[in-house]
């Protein structure tokens, strides 16, 4: 799962490989702005076939936090 958040992410904001860490915060860390944000949610909600409701978007501070979300939607 953390492979494949990962590649999403350095494809969406053009980020090296070793910035993308579990406990890397994706706007600070990782400079996403909020159109980029919300390109990384549909692409995670088309690789995963699931959806990110609104209130979850803004739960979802680091790398660390959209896998495990993720996973607990993903069965």
């Amino acid at each position: 799962m953390f492979e494949t958040v990962k590649k999403i992410l350095v494809e969406q904001l053009g980020v090296s490989e070793d910035r993308v860490t579990m406990e890397a915060n994706i706007v600070e860390d990782l400079e996403a702005d909020s159109l980029s944000v919300m390109q990384i949610i549909m692409e995670l909600e088309e690789e995963f076939g699931l959806t990110v409701e609104d209130e979850d978007v803004n739960n979802l501070r680091t790398v660390g936090d959209i896998v495990k979300y993720c996973e607990s939607k993903v069965k």
